[in-house]
């Protein structure tokens, strides 16, 4: 259904309740998600935004229902990524001549994607289009989270449409942020930081400060996944400040699989120390836990503990996964350390700290591993090895 947000400005989008998985299998999705896309009624007709490619005929249903579709004069692509350009090839064959505005990367990466001579107009940061009363400003933001991403903001209504940024995955009956479940969203809010944002944290901080120096009046931030910002809209870039920072809640989170519970017997063990200093934490074993989830919850930590036994002179597959995310999310302020059981090769702890250490992690201290089933004395110092790590983890901070 077509959502007014403001008078002759309209979400024309998709929810999307069903899927569970995005970039293929690389982010999960439970509470399903949005395709936003902004239909702007003036003088001149401009379309922010598509949708994912196979909702292509929903989104030209509900800008029909509005308005004659062969009057959009502009249709802006923020950026390339086929969940929101991906209904541009259909929606083009309405309106061969319209113009389609994109950053400088964006007129390669559109291009790219569909192989499509359209009628391209390239802008920068400060550009305008007029549409009558009204007019679009752009703000180009490389890396937030592609080369090509950008910002639109509409004068008049007082509307940011930041694409990617400031969104989340949620599917909702309603639209605004004072319509749903605010804990919900901040839940989905955070994780979207920490699985996609997090490597761009520094460019975040700028792009922010960048925005506010430009003293321009914010009602509405209108990303392009999930609820919309009208109720103090600004609470949203108030958090990402907050998460680009790198600040943590001084908690720790274990990372582990087990083969036959060995290693498992003294991640519970470590986890017993670390309660005994009054360190709060979560224990993750990844045979069964999601990566994202996990992810979510190392971006809040301050501390990371990782454990694996030996398995073929390496580690359990369920491990190497998330050690790679690690690396490539580049987190802030980060300790960590390794654990795990062997039988005759040993080398887990090892490849564990390496991969810890590739990933700016501080190895707080020396890892602890035992051969086979580990023993009572041997689950002690287990305990200790969580003990002092929590002291290590407090010093730290």
């Amino acid at each position: 259904m077509v959502v007014e947000l403001k008078e002759k400005v309209y979400w024309v989008g998709v929810v999307d309740w069903n899927i569970k998985h995005f970039h293929g299998h690389e982010y999960s999705t439970h509470r399903g998600t949005t395709y936003n896309s902004y239909l702007i009624i003036d003088e001149k007709v401009a379309l922010v935004d598509t949708v994912w490619g196979p909702y292509s005929q929903e989104l030209i249903d509900n800008i029909e229902t509005v308005i004659d579709i062969k009057k959009i004069d502009y249709v802006v692509a923020n950026h390339a990524e086929t969940d929101h350009s991906g209904g541009l090839p259909e929606l083009m064959k309405y309106i061969p001549d319209a113009t389609v505005i994109v950053s400088e990367k964006g007129h390669e990466s559109v291009f790219k994607h569909y192989h499509e001579r359209w009628n391209f107009k390239v802008v920068k940061t400060g550009d305008t289009v007029s549409l009558g009363k009204n007019s679009l400003v752009f703000v180009t933001a490389p890396m937030l989270h592609w080369p090509d991403s950008m910002f639109t903001y509409l004068t008049g209504k007082n509307i940011l449409m930041p694409n990617d940024a400031f969104g989340q995955h949620y599917a909702s009956s309603g639209r605004f942020n004072d319509e749903v479940d605010e804990i919900e969203v901040y839940q989905e809010a955070i994780k979207y930081y920490a699985n996609i944002l997090t490597p761009f944290s520094d460019l975040v901080t700028r792009k922010i400060d960048e925005f506010k120096k430009l003293n321009i009046p914010v009602d509405i931030i209108a990303p392009s996944h999930g609820i919309i910002w009208r109720n103090n809209p600004l609470q949203i870039v108030e958090k990402y400040y907050e998460w680009a920072s790198g600040e943590n809640e001084g908690s720790v989170v274990i990372i582990y699989d087990t083969m036959w519970n060995a290693t498992e017997k003294m991640a519970i063990a470590i986890a017993e120390g670390l309660e005994k200093e009054g360190v709060k934490f979560k224990l993750f074993n990844m045979a069964v836990c999601d990566r994202n989830d996990v992810l979510t919850e190392v971006f809040k930590a301050g501390g990371i503990l990782v454990g694996s036994p030996a398995l073929n002179n390496g580690l359990l597959p369920t491990i190497k996964p998330i050690l790679e995310d690690l690396k490539g999310l580049k987190f802030k302020n980060k300790v960590g350390a390794a654990f795990g059981s062997y039988g005759w090769s040993g080398e887990n702890v090892k490849l564990i700290e390496e991969n810890l250490e590739k990933a700016k992690i501080k190895i707080l201290q020396e890892g602890i591993k035992f051969k086979w089933q580990p023993v009572k004395e041997e689950l002690e110092r287990c305990v200790e090895f969580g003990r002092n790590f929590a002291k290590g983890l407090k010093g730290h901070g």
